[in-house]
C-alpha cells in the first residue's frame, strides 16, 4: 500500500504531540494524514479517547492506517472492538505505556488493564529497552498478545522529542516498510 491509497491517522499520547515530535513532522509531510484530536489531552478517559478514534476511522474515505504513540496505543487497543470492520488495514504502534503501573498518573491508570485480544489487522510495535514508561519485557508481552511484529529500538527512551526522536528517520523508514506490506 502507498500513502496516497490510505488515510493515515496519527493517534498521539498524553499532552498531544508537539510540533517537533515525529508524529507532527510526519503528519505535515504526508498528504493523506490527519490527527485524531482529543477533547482533553491532559485528562484522558478511555471512553472519550476511544470514541474519538472510532469517529476518526468512521470518517475515512479510504482504507485507514493508524500510527499511535504512547497513551494513543492504549486508546487504540481499547477502541478496536468498536472500529468499523474492514476499514483499518494496519497499525504502527510506538512506545506503549504500561498503564497499570502504580507510578503512572491516575488518568493513565484508567486505561488499565489493556486488552489482550489479537488485533484484527497487521501491526508493528516499536519498543525501547530504556522506555521509562514501559519495560521492554512488558512491551514484548503486549506485542505477543496483540499479534504484533516487535521491533527492538534499543536504548531509545520513550521514542519522543525528549529522547531525541524529533524527525526519527529510522522510524519513518520502518513505517514505510510496514505500509508496503499491507
Amino acid at each position: 500500500m502507498r500513502t496516497f491509497e490510505c488515510d493515515i491517522l496519527f493517534v498521539p499520547g498524553l499532552s498531544n504531540s508537539g510540533p517537533e515530535h515525529w508524529q507532527s513532522r510526519w503528519q505535515q509531510n504526508l498528504s493523506t494524514a490527519r490527527r485524531v484530536e482529543q477533547d482533553d489531552w491532559e485528562r484522558p478517559t478511555p471512553q472519550a479517547w476511544t470514541r474519538r478514534i472510532v469517529e476518526a476511522v468512521e470518517a475515512c474515505a479510504r482504507p485507514a492506517v493508524l500510527v499511535a504513540h504512547s497513551l494513543g496505543v492504549a486508546g487504540l487497543v481499547h477502541a478496536v472492538p468498536r472500529l468499523p470492520k474492514d476499514i483499518v488495514r494496519g497499525a504502527f504502534l510506538v512506545a506503549p505505556p504500561d498503564v497499570g503501573r502504580e507510578d503512572m498518573p491516575a488518568s493513565v491508570r484508567l486505561f488499565a488493564p489493556l486488552p489482550r485480544e489479537p488485533l484484527p489487522f497487521p501491526s508493528l510495535l516499536v519498543a525501547s529497552r530504556s522506555d521509562p514508561y514501559c519495560a521492554f519485557d512488558r512491551a514484548e508481552d503486549l506485542a505477543s498478545a496483540w499479534g504484533s511484529a516487535l521491533v527492538d529500538a534499543g536504548q531509545s527512551g520513550h521514542l519522543n522529542e525528549a529522547s531525541g526522536h524529533g524527525p526519527w528517520p529510522e522510524g519513518l523508514m520502518r513505517f514505510a516498510g510496514s505500509l508496503r506490506k499491507l
